[in-house]
């Protein structure tokens, strides 16, 4: 293969006779550019190339699904990808338009071993990307994106006979009796499905009517333009719409997919979002009900209420914190046979009985239902305020470039590890534990805590701050510690949003 170079020039003829890839754009565990400035179609045929010679390399067998998300140039992408795919000889399973976890369950139903989804989940229009696996049910993580991005920047790839192409068609129909067949609501429940006008919407509808629920949707008509707001259910803008629609409604909750429906945003009956975290705790706690001595993980951005609730002490649950990426906590719960994972940005990962490991928007959703289900005197915002209290924040993301975020976290973590060490205080109340497995959580001596992160998928950091005291407290946590804190690096800029 020809070795990709970077900072190729559109409309010349270099761009067309060369591919283009931008190093950035491999990720932790997955690749996102944007389309054109970023990467070409070239560059993606190369990155097809490099993925094969990667499940070569690992002597997966070469049989490997692939679909893609609705945008106006997801289709190109993933036919671009797949040249390269046939060109190292794999066999490549095309489930045409897809959400990534119908992908995922493509894996268990084609008897494929690998999976190369091209989305850009939530990103904004102009961005793409590819979500890839070689051992089902999990995804790429550190490693795997460090080796397929040596063998495509270095034009490592191999080319090799036996690629071949086949289009798997109506795939839609065996993947929703796939994610409704374990939900038979017997209480009526009044749902408002929003799908940010993404991928979702062709799906998740007439998966919750297939599963007894009243559907009330909400931009679920495909339009690959957004024009109301990103599909991303934990951003205000939905969640702000999602509320508003609840209230007019009466309805019981809403749920929003992101834009491949492998994440689930819920909002309760008064209009209140509740986040995944704590959605996640009324699983666990429900569920270690039924499955005493469960194991489940969570990620780093997620409540500390885990660590301290009752209800899963009582059961003899154990909860494991873990690095934030959908990757990672899958990896973890498959290694830790944990019965769920939950991530605070909405995905949800269920083993058996409830699912396969992955995660599955839909299926998140099923099991909020079941749960309401199986409380049929309770109405969601009571299941959420029998949880002890807890204020946290929204995820909020100031922009630092690919090429210094990482160097901004080491800092801070440094930051807070000294303040540690020499019996610092916050906001009067001592540092008592600065984890860094995933950027610098930091818990003071009340049992609230501040996180700063990295983004493992865009040019941002991560932050989220949780008090046990107040809603001002929260607020405080925020402008008076780690806001001013960020502010003294002069790589980090503007905020996408704040409490």
């Amino acid at each position: 293969m020809l070795k990709p170079r970077p900072g190729l020039a559109p409309d010349t003829a270099d761009y067309e006779t060369h591919p283009l890839v931008n190093p950035t754009g491999f990720r932790e565990y997955d690749a996102r550019w944007i389309l054109g400035s970023e990467i070409n179609l070239l560059g993606l045929q190369a990155l097809g190339l490099g993925l094969a010679t990667y499940a070569h390399e690992i002597r997966a067998r070469p049989s490997i699904v692939v679909g893609h998300d609705f945008r106006s140039y997801s289709q190109s992408v993933k036919q671009a990808l797949t040249l390269g795919l046939m060109q190292g000889g794999m066999e490549v399973l095309d489930i045409g338009l897809a959400l990534s976890p119908m992908a995922y369950f493509a894996q268990f139903a084609l008897d494929a071993p690998c999976v190369a989804m091209v989305t850009a989940s939530h990103n904004e229009n102009g961005w793409t990307g590819v979500k890839m696996g070689a051992e089902p049910p999990l995804t790429f993580g550190p490693d795997e994106m460090s080796r397929l991005k040596a063998i495509v920047l270095n034009g490592d790839g191999v080319a090799r006979p036996g690629g071949r192409l086949e289009r798997i068609e109506d795939f839609r129909e065996q993947y929703l009796d796939e994610v409704t067949a374990g939900v038979t609501l017997t209480r009526p429940l009044k749902v408002v499905v929003a799908c940010g006008n993404g991928t979702a919407g062709a799906f998740a509808p007439e998966a919750l009517r297939s599963m007894g629920a009243e559907v009330i949707e909400m931009d679920c008509d495909l339009d690959w333009a957004f024009p109301r707001y990103n599909p991303n259910p934990e951003d205000h803008a939905m969640l702000a719409q999602m509320s508003r629609r609840v209230q007019e409604t009466g309805a019981d909750l809403a749920v929003g997919f992101d834009g491949d429906g492998d994440r689930c945003g819920v909002v309760d009956d008064t209009g209140e979002a509740v986040f995944a975290d704590k959605i996640g705790l009324m699983l666990a706690r429900d569920l270690s009900t039924l499955h005493p001595n469960a194991t489940f993980v969570v990620d780093v951005k997620s409540t500390g209420l885990y660590k301290t609730d009752p209800v899963l002490a009582e059961h003899g649950a154990t909860t494991v914190y873990w690095k934030t990426g959908h990757s990672h906590i899958k990896r973890k719960v498959a290694e830790a046979k944990a019965l769920a994972g939950f991530e605070k940005s909405g995905h949800f990962f269920f083993n058996a009985p409830i699912g396969r490991g992955y995660d599955d928007g839909i299926v998140a959703a099923g099991a909020v239902l079941s749960l309401l289900d199986r409380h049929p005197g309770k109405r969601l915002s009571q299941l959420k305020t029998a949880l002890p209290k807890a204020f946290t924040s929204l995820t909020m993301s100031p922009h630092c470039a690919d090429e210094a975020k990482y160097s901004v976290v080491e800092a801070v973590q440094k930051d807070y590890l000294a303040l540690h060490a020499a019996g610092g205080e916050i906001l009067g109340r001592k540092v008592t534990e600065v984890i860094t497995v995933n950027g610098a959580r930091v818990h003071l001596e009340d049992g609230s805590w501040v996180l700063v992160r990295a983004s493992s998928n865009k040019p941002e950091l991560v932050v989220v701050v949780e008090s046990l005291r107040s809603e001002d407290d929260m607020r405080d946590l925020f402008h008076s510690e780690v806001k001013p804190r960020l502010a003294r690096h002069d790589a980090v800029g503007a905020w996408n949003q704040e409490i």
